[in-house]
């Protein structure tokens, strides 16, 4: 089995490509697994992972990396996998309403890579070999830091987690039938741009110590 790392940065997955030689399973017969840094962002991101599936072939990626949360009673550190991912700044904004492509019936809402608007896992269930909580995202391109649009991207799309990849991975691998995971640790409340709130080390750190029990799990499948 071939599972691919892949985060925006190498500082969310350099814990575990340093410590995973201690669970033997870096380039075994049963399970090879490659780190890739995708670059920041939607653009990049969806470039990256339609040449790795090219390329590498992969049997499973996982995407991982910190998120900010909408709810502010999300504990920092917590990490969740993601099942549904939404578009939150493809559109346009008119008479203080956010109005998205399926609004602006630039879509059809469901579309394939679509499902009723959004971007759902289908092998989340087969893969969350960790049963962690699961949490849905939105994916900007812009982080969201204004009141008013925070609030109309919560209300809209009923999610948890922000990021600024999370929809390309799962736009990509749905439509190239990739079976992929995407795990997000929660390192600060959307909208707070005070770093010294954040949770970044700490969340760092959980983020890999889960990344290490997965793939130590997917080792051991049959």
């Amino acid at each position: 089995m071939k599972v691919i790392v892949t985060a925006a940065t190498t500082g969310e997955w350099m814990p575990s490509f340093l410590d995973i030689d201690s669970l033997y399973t870096h380039n075994s017969d049963r399970l090879k697994v490659v780190f890739h840094q995708s670059g920041v962002g939607m653009l990049s991101t969806a470039v990256s992972v339609t040449r790795l599936i090219y390329e590498e072939k992969p049997d499973l990626i996982i995407q991982a990396g910190i998120a900010g949360t909408y709810n502010p009673k999300t504990a920092l550190g917590k990490v969740f996998v993601v099942n549904e991912e939404n578009l939150g700044d493809t559109g346009v904004e008119e008479e203080n309403k956010w109005k998205d492509i399926f609004d602006l019936k630039l879509e059809k809402s469901s579309y394939h890579p679509f499902e009723k608007r959004k971007l759902p896992n289908q092998w989340l269930k087969k893969y969350n070999l960790l049963k962690l909580p699961v949490a849905n995202g939105i994916t900007v391109n812009e982080i969201s830091t204004n009141p008013e649009r925070i609030q109309q991207l919560v209300k809209k799309y009923n999610a948890t987690l922000e990021s600024m990849e999370g929809a390309a991975l799962h736009y990509v691998c749905r439509e190239m039938n990739v079976p992929f995971l995407q795990i997000r640790s929660v390192s600060n409340v959307v909208g707070e741009r005070d770093k010294t709130n954040w949770l970044l080390k700490e969340s760092i750190e959980n983020l890999n110590k889960t990344l290490l029990l997965l793939i130590n799990k997917l080792y051991k499948l049959k």
